[in-house]
């Protein structure tokens, strides 16, 4: 049997606030692997996080096949929308969610990592963020518009950029995507469809950049839609999923174990020979060009 083995790799997740969303099942899929499992945490959002860790209401997602729970070696507050103190705003040191907070820009993490670790070889960015996603594109504000790109796209080039010397040599990145970067999806605003579509092209450029300088591959996934606390911003999720089960041809609810079981196959040395790539995740939706429970053809 061909297994994913991970052992005696570091891996650090980037963007798990709970585990709804995909980056704690990734998480916890690349743990059952055996990697050793290193956390960044929004950081306004690091004290709810460890306090519902540390009160067990994580405890059943933690289960692994041999009925232990996964565990993470270290957690660290991270705002990738700062790349060096120096980028954070006054109003923002001086937040109470902040304050008690220290290094928490991405230069400041990779240099805390690299102080704790030395190097790590995977890390996977599950950070997506538009102030304005209710908004249609056509009435987002240039400061909404940028801001969704900033935390959204630009955070991965800085990851990789600021990481790259601690990730060791053929180690892996990986980050998430979503099919509005090439496909319209009412009601997906903000900019996150410009976020995406930047995202999946600077995925392109950096596999060859980074490989160049870093000896490192990189990838992502084009994952369906998933009820995750983000998603919820959207404000229409449930529609996402349901057209989604309606439409793709595995007429089914995506499930984030599977999203996590790709993860870990791509970051894997399984995967040596894939860069550059957006893997689609999404039951094949992305395939149809027809909505199949359209009235449109209804007879």
């Amino acid at each position: 049997m061909l297994n994913i083995d991970l052992r005696g790799k570091k891996a650090f997740i980037v963007g798990i606030a709970d585990d709804m969303g995909f980056g704690f099942p990734i998480a916890k899929t690349l743990a059952e692997a055996g990697a050793e499992i290193i956390i960044g945490t929004w950081t306004p959002l690091v004290n709810i996080f460890e306090t519902s860790w540390k009160n067990k209401k994580f405890d059943e997602s933690r289960k692994l096949k041999d009925g232990s729970l996964f565990d993470y070696i270290k957690l660290y507050p991270i705002d990738a929308a700062f790349d060096t103190l120096d980028d954070v705003p006054n109003d923002i040191r001086e937040n109470k969610r902040y304050k008690s907070q220290q290094g928490y820009t991405i230069s400041e993490v990779a240099e805390k990592i690299k102080s704790d670790f030395g190097q790590i070889d995977i890390i996977v960015h599950c950070l997506a963020n538009s102030p304005e996603i209710t908004k249609p594109l056509i009435e987002t504000s240039r400061k909404g518009y940028l801001a969704a790109m900033s935390a959204s796209a630009y955070s991965f080039i800085s990851l990789i950029s600021h990481f790259g010397p601690i990730i060791k040599e053929n180690g892996s990145a990986l980050a998430l995507t979503y099919i509005a970067s090439t496909r319209v999806i009412p009601g997906y605003g903000g900019g996150m469809s410009s976020a995406k579509a930047a995202l999946e092209s600077d995925i392109r450029t950096l596999s060859f950049e980074a490989y160049e300088k870093f000896k490192i591959r990189l990838n992502c996934i084009s994952a369906g839609p998933l009820k995750s606390r983000a998603a919820k911003a959207i404000g229409m999720i449930d529609d996402m999923i349901k057209y989604s089960k309606s439409n793709s041809p595995l007429k089914k609810e995506l499930q984030a174990k599977e999203v996590a079981n790709t993860a870990a196959f791509l970051l894997s040395d399984l995967a040596s020979a894939i860069t550059g790539e957006t893997v689609f995740v999404d039951n094949g939706l992305n395939a149809m060009g027809m909505a199949t429970d359209s009235e449109s053809i209804k007879k």
